[in-house]
């Protein structure tokens, strides 16, 4: 994955995140690319009738972070015998921090573990959803328990065309930049690659109601003919200008899966037993409204393996440096 040379990773204490920063060392090394490890503490708020910022808060703010620098240092210090790393302490409302650190500084990729949500039936918490929806550029959530290598990537694109001529462009490319993520991760880790595009035919159980079972098949067929003719087209298109002996190697396997993606994507995931998602999750794009698709969101709070959320062209984050 050359294209990341600036890599953000978000730590907290512990040997939970020894997955998240081992990978983040193991890319930097690799790419030849800056790493910074952060951790975040909250802003301390000052008591009733006391001034913002006083001399009680303001010295306990520095012995927090203070600590936390400590702590941070002795978990980097075992990697830094194989590359250069910057630490840094993070002070406010995580996600905010780590945005703003991303637009400060230019990094082209978080990577961190999700948060600690034990009440929760779902791997990801408030934190990381804000981080998804929010973050300009990719955020590779890792699982505490993820294996050093991945066994199996999933590949999670939509190749429809029923779209605006502007949004199926950026869709096209965010397509391209999911596979090529994917099968840079597959090949470093000789993992399996798989791709999938969920389809539906639209107006399909309307039809049912009052036209004749074989031209409601005949209709279905055609729409399933188109799609698999698309995620085709688009396998050659990335083929022809990342290389074929890539893909060859790999071998991706496709699966073309009829219903809503909300509920094929996370059943295949776990019927594939995927270490990785790579998936979008914008659903339009140069508006600061739209932050999420409904779909992303609600296979993200599906799945239970890491996954890497990436933006398309164009994408402008809410979040903005001034607090």
């Amino acid at each position: 994955m050359k294209r990341f040379k600036d890599i953000l990773c978000v730590v907290e204490a512990g040997e939970a995140c020894e997955p998240a920063l081992e990978r983040a060392v193991t890319l930097a090394e690799n790419n030849h690319a800056s790493l910074t490890v952060v951790d975040v503490t909250e802003r301390v708020v000052t008591g009733i009738g006391k001034p913002e910022g006083g001399p009680i808060s303001a010295d306990l703010q520095a012995a927090m972070v203070g600590v936390q620098a400590q702590v941070l240092e002795i978990l980097v210090n075992p990697y830094r015998k194989r590359i250069k790393i910057k630490t840094k302490v993070l002070v406010g409302t995580p996600f905010l921090e780590i945005i703003r650190e991303v637009l400060h500084n230019g990094r082209d990729l978080v990577i961190k573990i999700p948060e600690t949500q034990d009440w929760l039936d779902r791997l990801f918490g408030s934190d990381d959803m804000h981080l998804l929806r929010k973050c300009p550029c990719p955020v590779w959530l890792i699982k505490p328990q993820a294996p050093k290598a991945y066994r199996c990537i999933l590949a999670a694109v939509d190749v429809g065309d029923d779209y605006p001529p502007a949004e199926l462009e950026s869709r096209r490319m965010l397509n391209r930049r999911i596979l090529e993520i994917a099968s840079s991760l597959a090949l470093a880790d000789f993992a399996e690659l798989h791709v999938v595009h969920a389809w539906y035919a639209v107006g399909e159980s309307t039809m049912r109601m009052r036209t004749p079972e074989e031209q409601v098949t005949d209709y279905v067929e055609q729409v399933g003919r188109h799609h698999a003719a698309s995620l085709n087209a688009f396998l050659h298109d990335v083929a022809s200008s990342q290389g074929q002996d890539a893909l060859d190697f790999l071998k991706p396997r496709t699966h073309l899966v009829k219903g809503w993606a909300r509920k094929e994507i996370p059943a295949l995931a776990k019927r594939i037993e995927a270490d990785l998602i790579v998936m979008g999750t914008v659903a339009r794009t140069g508006v600061p409204g739209f932050i999420m698709g409904n779909t992303a969101e609600t296979i993200l709070n599906q799945i239970d393996c890491s996954v890497l959320a990436i933006k398309p062209p164009g994408f402008i984050t809410p979040v903005t440096l001034e607090g």
